[in-house]
């Protein structure tokens, strides 16, 4: 199993996977958000402005050539503040073509999905996060057995999740 920096994700979006990255994203909340004045505002009531980073526009290049990017996020009842300010900024995602899902902790634990977070490319190649490394490290597998069971943990996921705006109307305001 090979392991990169987390950071060096945004590589395999550049050129790293020919037709679908997909993630389960499982954390109650990420310090990468919480280290940020935005963050901080959004915890004050005030939301998150419009993005248009990096990510955003790689997004819409890979969409642009016929490229999807999906993901399932898990949420407790009630959501963490992280998984608010994740609702509250879904639209940026969307609005890049993204295809984001959403569906309770306690619908992904009754079906026995995985409680890490990973993306798996072009059912090929799992990415698992390491969040215990001081670098959070991406640990990288082509493993059959890996593979196989994110692809299981992906289709039980996808089939079970929510669109985001009908699990928004379920669920109390983001901000």
């Amino acid at each position: 199993m090979d392991a990169v920096p987390a950071h060096q994700i945004l590589d395999f979006f550049r050129d790293g996977f020919e037709h679908t990255a997909w993630r389960l994203e499982t954390r109650r909340s990420y310090a990468a958000d919480e280290a940020t004045e935005e963050y901080q505002r959004f915890l004050t009531g005030i939301n998150p402005p419009r993005d248009e980073g990096p990510w955003f526009m790689n997004a819409r290049r890979q969409m642009a050539a016929g490229k999807r990017i999906e993901r399932v996020r898990l949420v407790d009842e009630p959501a963490t503040d992280g998984q608010r300010y994740l609702l509250a900024t879904t639209p940026d995602n969307l609005a890049a073509g993204e295809d984001i899902r959403y569906m309770f902790r306690s619908e992904a634990e009754a079906l026995g999905l995985p409680t890490f977070d990973f993306w798996l490319f072009d059912s090929r190649v799992l990415a698992r996060f390491n969040w215990e490394d001081a670098e959070r490290r991406m640990e990288l597998s082509t493993a059959p057995e890996d593979v196989v069971r994110a692809c299981q943990a992906r289709d039980a996921a996808w089939h079970h999740a929510t669109r985001y705006e009908e699990f928004t109307a379920r669920v109390r305001s983001p901000v």
